[in-house]
């Protein structure tokens, strides 16, 4: 048995969900935040036998896409005045997976 913990943009959450139930996979679901941007994200718990890891990582890669966006910087201050800082392109998205061993899993 194992426990796969994956962090994922808010964006991608509710199609991973869907497609995780529809494999039969069962989640708890814990509303996260962090990164650069300071965004949401959503952290998945899952157990999930040793045999279906690789059919979950793969439910993960096609719900979970990266791509670019366009954030603002916050200006530094110089004496009196700010200077004007450039958007800066981002890649968000995607997700981290962490893949526990588990000694034991009780549902009770």
């Amino acid at each position: 048995m194992k426990l796969l913990v994956g962090i994922v943009n808010n964006d991608d959450a509710n199609e991973l969900l869907n497609e995780m139930n529809k494999a039969s996979f069962q989640a708890t679901k814990l509303s996260t935040s962090g990164g650069f941007l300071k965004t949401g994200n959503i952290t998945f718990l899952v157990g999930v036998e040793e045999e279906r890891v690789e059919e979950l990582i793969e439910i993960f890669k096609n719900c979970c896409s990266r791509r670019t966006q366009i954030v603002p910087t916050a200006p530094p201050f110089i004496g009196e005045g700010f200077l004007s800082a450039a958007p800066v392109e981002v890649t968000i998205g995607g997700a981290t997976i962490f893949i526990l061993d588990i000694d034991k899993f009780l549902k009770i």
